[in-house]
């Protein structure tokens, strides 16, 4: 039972922190002034309604008593005193009492109004009407042969500190609550800037300025998230630089050794040593290439039409399908995303004969799928040709023109967008490379 209340209310509850301390502040601020208001209502401003009610009641129950005694002198004496000090204007008709009551609803007044003639004349003996007047109330008795016409202010059986009361019991809440709100917004921006800043930073991008703000134990956590970005910043940076160092030094020895090959006439020699040679340099050039995944890129607003042109430019070929639908820009590195597409479409010209790249966008996300004829990989290995140097043997080896960092490469650049990457079988036969990212 208590499970299930606990998930009734996580459903709802409001997820956000500032709508939930707004809850916290302003519900018991909400349920003293409710708790004080019945009180009221109740034990006084209902009471004394209900005094002032059967006041007025006895009042017209003596009026109509006069009026069936038919003394002349008596009748204009006790009108004329009612009419000058309380506001009565008595009246003698000779109309039915009509059918209907004209009365408020959900309205206190009027049903102590009607319980107490009802208890002191009978059912259908009276007949009033509180609405088609504002600040008057008509009241009419059958008194005999005739019917007795009562008009008195509507303050005589309503308590006139009810508005007042009610503007002091609402007015300072809702000053109270919109404080709340102040001091609430306040608390929780320095929050929503580090969920920013660690989105951003999860996506990517780099955050050259943060300022910590707010309470202590979030400004600490600023802090410590400040010094860790600026840490894997460093090591990102340390190792990009370093692969980099290491790529510019193995190639001028190997630049040495093409140019003694040259000068050997032995041309068996020459051509596996040489088929060696290119094999180490297309070796540091994907060692390279995946230090520069990390490599600082401004984020900004790209273009998928954009990229996939520079591409159709740069490949050439015309077994290379792209198709659409609608412009599609979001906020992202435009070279990352570039040469991650590349690589793909590299990789499914190599091992197939055609390439389709189709763009799908949705309310909050872009899909970009690439479908080639290639043979494909088992499911077994969807996950593993991700890891850093992985290579195929068998099936499509996507790796023997390489070292195995391709697909490495296009997660390493998806999941810094914040994106994901999945593999599956293409319909045209071969393999399905799906990459959804965030706008």
């Amino acid at each position: 039972m208590f499970s299930g209340l606990n998930n009734f209310f996580k459903k709802i509850l409001p997820k956000g922190l500032f709508y939930r301390s707004l809850i916290i502040v302003a519900a018991p601020t909400i349920l003293l002034q409710l708790i004080v208001t019945i009180v009221f209502f109740d034990s006084i401003w209902i009471k004394a309604n209900k005094g002032m009610t059967r006041s007025i009641v006895g009042e017209i129950k003596t009026l109509s008593d006069v009026y069936n005694s038919e003394n002349k002198n008596q009748i204009n004496y006790i009108t004329d005193i009612y009419k000058s000090n309380f506001d009565f204007v008595i009246n003698s008709i000779n109309e039915p009492l009509p059918d209907e009551v004209f009365e408020r609803r959900f309205s206190p007044m009027d049903r102590s109004l009607r319980r107490e003639l009802k208890s002191t004349f009978g059912n259908g003996n009276y007949w009033f009407n509180t609405v088609n007047y504002l600040d008057i109330v008509e009241i009419r008795i059958r008194s005999g042969n005739k019917n007795l016409q009562f008009f008195f202010p509507k303050e005589r059986i309503a308590t006139s500190s009810v508005r007042l009361f009610v503007l002091w019991i609402t007015l300072p809440s809702i000053i109270l609550i919109l404080i709340a709100i102040l001091f609430l917004k306040n608390q929780t921006r320095p929050i929503t800037n580090l969920a920013i800043a660690a989105q951003r930073f999860g996506k990517g991008d780099y955050i050259n300025e943060f300022r910590p703000s707010g309470a202590r134990e979030i400004r600490n956590a600023a802090y410590e998230f400040d010094r860790m970005a600026k840490r894997i910043n460093r090591h990102l940076n340390q190792r990009s630089e370093m692969l980099s160092g290491i790529s510019h030094d193995l190639r001028t020895p190997l630049t040495r050794l093409k140019l003694q090959l040259a000068m050997v006439n032995n041309k068996e020699i020459t051509n596996n040593m040489s088929k060696d040679i290119d094999e180490m340099e297309s070796m540091l050039n994907d060692y390279l290439q995946f230090a520069k995944t990390q490599a600082k890129e401004s984020t900004e607003k790209i273009f998928l039409t954009e990229i996939f042109q520079i591409i159709e430019n740069k490949l050439k070929n015309s077994n290379l399908e792209i198709n659409i639908d609608n412009e599609t820009s979001f906020h992202g590195r435009k070279n990352a995303l570039q040469r991650c597409f590349t690589n793909i479409i590299n990789n499914g010209l190599i091992y197939g004969k055609r390439v389709k790249a189709t763009v799908q966008k949705s309310s909050n996300r872009v899909v970009i799928l690439f479908d080639d004829d290639g043979p494909g990989i088992p499911a077994e290995h969807h996950r593993n040709v991700f890891k850093p140097f992985f290579r195929l043997d068998k099936s499509r080896s996507l790796n023997k023109s390489g070292v195995g960092l391709g697909l490495a490469i296009v997660e390493d650049i998806v999941h810094s967008h914040g994106g994901n990457v999945h593999l599956s079988k293409s319909d045209m036969g071969g393999l399905q490379v799906k990459i959804s990212l965030p706008f």
